[in-house]
Order: C-alpha cells, then structure tokens, then sequence
C-alpha cells in the first residue's frame, strides 16, 4: 500500500504544491488529528458520566468534572471540524489553481501539434476530469490516512501504558485495518479501475466525435448506429462498475465484522482490569464507547487507498501533455531588447533536419531557406510534405531535429514564450469566441482603442456588414461562429493580425473550403492589407501565387523548385502543369 502511496507523493505534481505549502499541510493533519481526538474524549467522557451517574452520588459536585468535559469535548469536535474543512479545502484550492494555471501554460505552446498528438476527448477528459479528480487525492486520500496512522500510534503507546500484550494486539488488528486490507482493496480494484477508465475515455471520445459531427451523423442516418455503440460501453462500464461494488460491499461488511470483534475484545480487557482491581467498574462504558470514533477514523482508509489507482492514472494523463519533447523556456530578456531594438526582420532555416518522433521518417532533410523583411513566398506541396511544420518550426513550438530556425540571428525556440510580438498566424479554421465582433477582433490587441478596432476592420473590408447587424460592433457572435460565412470569419481573423501588428505573417491555408469567387476576393483583401509585411503563404492551391515574390514547392523534406511565379512558368514543366491543372483558363 506504501510504495504507490509514496509514488504518487513524490510526483511532480504533487509533493512540489505539499513542499510550498508545508506549513498549511501540517495544519490540517493536525486539526484532523484534534477533531477525531476530541471525538475520542467526548465518548470517553460521556461513558464515564453515565457510569457514574448510575451510582446516584449524593452531590452534584462527584460529576461536576466529568459534566465540563463533555461540554469541552462536545464543543471542541465541531470546532476543530469546522476549521480543518475550511483550511483543507483552503489548501486544496490553492494548489488546483497553481495546476491549472500549469497545465494551461503547458497546453498553450502546444496549441499547433495537440490536435496530432491527443484526442478531443482526451484533453476533455484531462481538463473535466483528472485534474479535478485530484482534488480528492488529498481530501479523501492523503489527509485521513495521514491522521489514521498519527491516531494508530497514540492508540497504540496509550494501550502500552495500561497492557503490553493488549497494545500489540491491537497494533495487529489495526494494522489489518490501515495496511493490509487497503493493500489487498487496491490490488483487487486496480484492474477494475483503470478498465472503467479505459471506458470513459472512449465514451467522452465518441461523445465529442459525434457531437462535433453531429449534422454528418444525422445527414447519414447512422444516429442507431452510434447510440448502439455508446449503450453497449456504458452496459460495459456499469458491469465493471457493479463489479467493483461487490467487491466494497464485502469489504466493508468485514471493516464492519472487525469493528465488532475490536469492541468484544475491548469488553473482555477492561472486564479483566476491573476484576484485577486495576480499573473500577466506572470506566467499562468509557473504554468502550470510545472504540467508535477511533473505528470512524480508520474505516474509510481502504477506500481511500483503493482510489490511488484513478489518482494515478490521471497524474499519468497528465503528464503526457508535459511531456512534449520540447520544454519551451522562458525567454531570455537579452533576446526580447535584440529584437525589439531592430526593425528588419530576416527568417532564416538554416540546414534544418526534423521529425515528430524519434526513430520516425524525417519531415524535413536539410532545408535551407532565407525570407526576407517584406518579402512575400508561397510554400507548395502535397500533403504530408512538411509545409506546415515550417510553420511549427518559425514559431518556436517545435525544435529542430538539427539545424536552426532563426530571427535574425535568434532561434525562436529561445522567444518562443514571444513569437507573438513578430509572429502572427492566419489559420484555415479562425476560432470566433461567444463573445461580441469588438472583442472577437480586439483578441489581436487587447489595448486597442474602439476606433482602431474599426479602422482594421475597415481595412478587411468588414466594417459595413458589422454596423449593418443588429447591435453593430455589439453584436454577439453566435458559438463557433456561426453567424458569420467562411470568408467573414476569416476577414476578423484578418482584421486580429493587423491589430497585432507583428512585421511576419503565416498565411496557413487560409482559403480552404471557400468557393474561387470569395477565395479571390479574401486573397486580394488580404495582400493588399499586409503590404509591406513578411508574407509566408502555405497552400496547395495555386490561387493567388501570382502575386508572391517566390514560390518554393517542398518535396520529400527539401526545397524541389523555386523562383518566381513567372519563372517557374517557363522553366518548370511540372510546376506549368500544376498551375494549369488548378487554373485551366488563366495559362499562357
């Protein structure tokens, strides 16, 4: 039972939070300790005022003590109660805090290749469950069980002061209680748990597939098909969950059978001390009753161990998303004064080999590419063939396999906390928040004045649309976006960049999905409104390349062809093929 409680203690998301605050930790054992102590006295006390109050003494004084007692006492367990629930939940509270705030800044450099690497359903699992899960590590689990083995010791020395032999045999039968059955209850469960585990996790991944697809479900008539699916994992996971409450049940029926034989044996050791002359008749109830409490504090601790199994699974989902294979730092103040002091910017890859995983296929074999200040490129290629981890690359979310990827003579691995004050992205799919078109567009600057909001808004030719809408710049943007076409939501997303006002633009396929007449109409409102900015144009659609200083088509992990539009026309066979297969009507 020890070693996965101490695994788990010494976790990097566990012991750290306990270590800086130390003290406050200390606190709540103690006041657990005092309230389950209280509760021991109260009964202790109770006993011996009915015991003695039978014998009917001719003064109300003979009981005056015992009557003080048991107001302390009674007073006391609220009290201590009371206040080790608010500093424990005080303690709890402070600590999931600082792990969200984490988990966020471990998830946010990672916005690009999350998508590759985990599930929606996973990361709603992590998010909705695990981390909140751990909250009850140290509520359920780590407080009780430390309190239960300081009272397992008290117990023990105070039974040691009245019987030797006693004291160790009940430092035996509690050592069933606080080792042996949890142990035997984790080992028992551990496999029913992480199946019932394995379970959730694939619900919440169909339940999110299907909702995200929810019109195509319909559109295809399968809705029988998945709810059959989605009942028969839950027929499965409440059989594993039956299974395991059996199993509970019968443990707690025998926690309950050993409560029964403690008080027994309690009744047969002061029944001995009275007739030996060592306890007057007065003090059997008090021994007794005071079996209870100290039950109460040690019953609970096999469930509690028995839940480390969850704990660990979700400590280990976790993780996963920390461990990314790349440790983004803090950027270096020296590096952001370098920066912010020039105002031309050179992109530069410098012989750049790199894969996703190690012992996989390279994305990219020893690329060599410089951009620069105001120049606008295009980067074609079939999919697959490393456009988008170029992207990656540039803004510092991924490293090189070998090789540099550089700002002027700077990695953007090292700014990559930064990249946003040069780097700024158009994506395929701009996410609209449920908030209104003012702070929908002001997401690019949050400082920005109503009017400079306007103006870029203006100059991504939105501002008629929006002051046409109900509420104008007011208006609430439905969820997703949906209020808005395609091609508006991309001109907002437009209109955040040029409030952002970073010297390099990612241009990451951003007309995808949209008819050629919008398409054309996005192209020319987005050129014309970045005049002047680098300009990295991601696509395989050969729309708009006319208009790129240079066009590079990626192959294999390496530059295949380059030059301009005009060039590649009349030297490139397959670049004039692949031009004239997209554009039909507009080749010479």
């Amino acid at each position: 039972m020890l070693k996965p409680l101490f695994d788990i203690w010494n976790h990097s998301w566990i012991r750290p939070y306990v270590k800086d605050n130390k003290k406050l930790f200390i606190f709540v054992i103690v006041l657990g300790v005092l309230t389950m102590v209280s509760a021991g006295a109260l009964m202790f006390t109770s006993g011996y005022l009915i015991s003695k109050s039978s014998t009917q003494p001719y003064n109300i004084l003979m009981v005056y003590v015992p009557i003080v007692l048991v107001r302390a006492f009674g007073i006391a367990r609220p009290v201590f109660g009371y206040f080790e629930k608010l500093i424990s939940h005080n303690f709890v509270l402070k600590i999931l805090s600082k792990m969200r705030v984490r988990l966020y800044q471990h998830l946010e450099p990672q916005s690009l290749t999350l998508k590759s690497r985990f599930k929606t359903g996973d990361l709603l699992g992590i998010l909705a469950d695990d981390l909140e899960h751990l909250q009850n590590l140290y509520l359920k689990t780590i407080f009780p069980t430390l309190v239960a083995l300081v009272l397992y010791v008290l117990i023990v020395l105070s039974l040691g002061f009245f019987s030797i032999p006693f004291a160790l045999l009940m430092l035996g039968i509690f050592f069933l209680l606080v080792v042996i059955v949890p142990l035997l209850s984790l080992l028992a469960n551990q496999k029913g748990q992480m199946e019932m585990k394995r379970i959730r996790t694939r619900l919440y991944g169909k339940l999110t597939d299907t909702v995200m697809g929810l019109s195509d479900v319909k559109i295809s008539g399968r809705q029988k098909d998945f709810l059959t699916a989605y009942e028969k994992d839950e027929r499965e996971y409440d059989f594993q969950e039956m299974k395991l409450e059996r199993f509970h049940h019968l443990r707690d029926f025998f926690l309950q059978c050993t409560v029964a034989v403690v008080v027994l044996l309690m009744i047969l050791f002061v029944s001995n001390q009275v007739e030996l002359g060592v306890f007057s008749h007065l003090w059997i109830a008090a021994f007794i009753l005071v079996v209870f409490p100290v039950m109460e504090a040690f019953t609970p601790i096999p469930k509690a161990i028995t839940d480390l199994t969850n704990y660990d699974t979700s400590l280990k989902r976790i993780q996963q998303v920390e461990h990314t294979g790349v440790d983004l730092q803090e950027t270096d103040s020296k590096y952001l004064q370098q920066l912010k002091a020039q105002y031309h910017f050179t992109v530069s890859f410098e012989d750049v080999y790199f894969r996703y995983i190690e012992d996989s296929k390279m994305v990219l074999k020893g690329l060599n590419l410089q951009i620069c200040q105001g120049e606008k490129i295009a980067i074609l290629g079939k999919s697959g063939a490393g456009k988008s981890t170029i992207a990656k690359l540039l803004l510092g979310s991924v490293i090189p396999t070998n090789g540099a990827v550089k700002i002027n003579d700077i990695k953007t691995y090292n700014i990559a906390r930064d990249i946003h004050e040069w780097v700024s992205v158009l994506h395929q799919k701009p996410h609209l928040f449920n908030s209104t078109v003012m702070n929908n567009i002001r997401l690019g600057n949050i400082h920005a004045s109503d009017e400079e909001v306007k103006e870029v808004a203006k100059q991504v030719q939105l501002h008629d649309y929006i002051e046409s809408l109900p509420n104008g710049y007011n208006t609430k943007i439905q969820e997703l976006g949906e209020r808005f076409s395609g091609g508006e939501r991309q001109r907002i997303a437009l209109a955040r960049i040029l409030l952002q006002k970073t010297p390099i633009v990612i241009l990451d396929e951003p007309t995808v999905g949209l008819d050629s007449i919008t398409e054309r109409k996005l192209l020319d409102t987005i050129f014309k409104s970045l005049e002047g900015k680098t300009i990295i144009f991601i696509t395989h659609h050969l729309i708009g390349v006319e208009l790129m200083d240079r066009v590079i088509f990626i192959e294999d992990g390496n530059i295949e062809m380059e030059g301009s539009h005009g060039e590649l026309l009349q030297s490139a066979e397959r670049y004039k093929a692949l031009y004239k297969m997209d554009r039909p009507f507009n080749i010479s």
